[in-house]
C-alpha cells in the first residue's frame, strides 16, 4: 500500500527496489540499489528520474508574453511556440526569487518551478499584473525527468523526435497519453522533462522503461549535477543570491532585450565586469560530506557546502558557496578539517 502523502509512483519505485529518503521535506528515491548503474544510465545511457517536486503554471490570455518579458530576465517574448527558455524572477534588488523554465505554447505560457511554490509565483504575478487580461492557472501536471545521452534514442524508440535546442518542446504520444516533452537545459547533459497528467505518470514510466530507460535515483543524479555544474533552486541556490553568483548568467539572461525586475543590479554587476563576493565553485572533496558544512582555509570560513555527491568516476564531490579570494583552480581548502580542492573542470585540476 501506497503510504499517505507519498509519490503516486511510490509503489512503481518500491517494486524496482527503490530506496527513499527525505530531502529537503520530501521523500525521494536516492537510489534503486545499484548507484554505479544508474550513474552509467544518466551518463553514456538513459535514465528516468521522477521529478515530484516540479508543479507547472498555466498563463494565459492576451497579453501573457507582454506581462512575463517584463518580469523575468530572458526574452521569452520573442520564443514561438514550442519554444521557450529558463530565466529567473528576481526582486528589484535582485535577489532570485524563481528559477523558471518558459514553454511557450499555441494559447498558454507553462511555467515549471518548485510546486510547493506554485501559489507563490502565482501571487507574484498577479501583484505585476495589475489590469492586464493575464489569467493563472496551478495545473496537476506531473513531471518526470529523462537523463543520459541515449535519451534522444529512447524517445525516438517511442515515436517522438527528441527537441534539439533548450527548452525547445514537442506534445506527442505516449503509451497512448499526452505528454509534452522538452529538451531541459538544468539537467545535467541536457536531459529532457515530460509534462504528463498525473493519472498517466505510470503508464509514461513503464513506456520509457520498456523503451530502454532505467529508473535513476537522487544519488546518481546529484552526482551528475555536481560534475557538470548545474545548480538548482532550493538544493543550492535561493533568495539570497544574485544571479552573477550562480554561473548561470548566459543561460537565464539576455543582455538585449528591455526593462525587467531586477534589470538595474544586473546591469551595474556587469558594468563593474560581474565581479561578486562569493559565487558556486565545483570542489573534490577527500571523503563524503553533507550539505551546509563550512568551507575554510587557513583556519577561516570562506565558504558552504551546497549539493554533494559521491560520483562512481570522481569519488567525494561538491557544489560550494566560496568567498571571491578562493575561487582559482587548485585552491587547496578544507571541509571539516579533510582536504578539499577548488576544481574548474573535474578532467582538469
Amino acid at each position: 500500500m501506497r503510504p499517505s502523502g507519498s509519490s503516486i509512483l511510490h509503489d512503481v519505485h518500491a517494486a524496482a527496489g527503490g530506496v527513499f529518503e527525505e530531502r529537503l521535506g520530501r521523500t525521494v528515491v536516492a537510489s534503486y540499489g545499484d548507484g554505479d548503474a544508474e550513474f552509467a544510465a544518466a551518463l553514456d545511457g538513459a535514465g528516468i528520474v521522477e521529478m515530484a517536486e516540479r508543479g507547472v503554471l498555466e498563463v494565459s490570455g492576451p497579453r501573457r508574453l507582454e506581462l512575463l518579458q517584463g518580469l523575468v530576465s530572458n526574452d521569452v517574448g520573442g520564443r514561438r511556440p514550442g519554444q521557450g527558455c529558463r530565466a529567473a524572477l528576481m526582486t528589484a534588488r535582485g535577489h532570485l526569487r524563481f528559477l523558471l523554465r518558459l514553454l511557450v505554447d499555441e494559447d498558454v505560457v507553462l511555467v515549471e518551478t518548485e510546486a510547493h511554490r506554485l501559489d507563490l509565483l502565482q501571487s507574484v504575478l498577479e501583484h505585476y499584473r495589475v489590469a492586464a487580461p493575464v489569467r493563472f492557472q496551478a495545473t496537476s501536471r506531473f513531471v518526470l525527468a529523462l537523463v543520459g545521452v541515449a535519451g534522444p534514442n529512447v524517445l525516438k524508440t517511442l515515436g517522438i523526435e527528441a527537441p534539439v535546442s533548450p527548452e525547445d518542446h514537442t506534445r506527442a504520444t505516449l503509451a497512448g497519453q499526452d505528454v509534452l516533452v522538452a529538451r531541459a537545459g538544468d539537467l545535467p547533459g541536457g536531459g529532457f522533462v515530460l509534462h504528463v497528467a498525473p493519472e498517466q505518470a505510470e503508464a509514461v514510466w513503464g513506456a520509457l522503461a520498456a523503451g530502454g530507460a532505467r529508473p535513476v535515483g537522487r544519488d546518481a543524479l546529484d552526482a551528475r549535477r555536481v560534475e557538470d555544474l548545474t545548480p538548482w533552486y532550493e538544493e543550492d541556490i535561493t533568495e539570497d543570491n544574485l544571479l552573477h553568483e550562480t554561473g548561470l548568467l548566459e543561460e537565464l539572461h539576455s543582455p538585449t532585450k528591455g526593462c525587467y525586475v531586477g534589470q538595474e543590479v544586473v546591469a551595474r554587476l556587469e558594468a563593474r565586469g560581474g565581479n561578486v563576493n562569493k559565487a558556486l565553485r565545483r570542489l573534490r572533496l577527500s571523503r563524503p560530506a553533507t550539505s551546509g558544512e563550512a568551507v575554510r582555509a587557513n583556519g577561516k570560513d570562506v565558504g558552504l557546502l551546497a549539493s554533494t555527491a559521491v560520483s562512481p568516476r570522481l569519488g567525494p564531490i561538491a557544489l560550494a558557496w566560496i568567498h571571491r579570494s578562493h575561487f582559482a583552480p587548485g585552491t587547496e581548502l578544507d571541509v571539516a578539517g579533510a582536504p578539499a580542492t577548488v576544481v574548474d573542470d573535474f578532467g582538469e585540476e
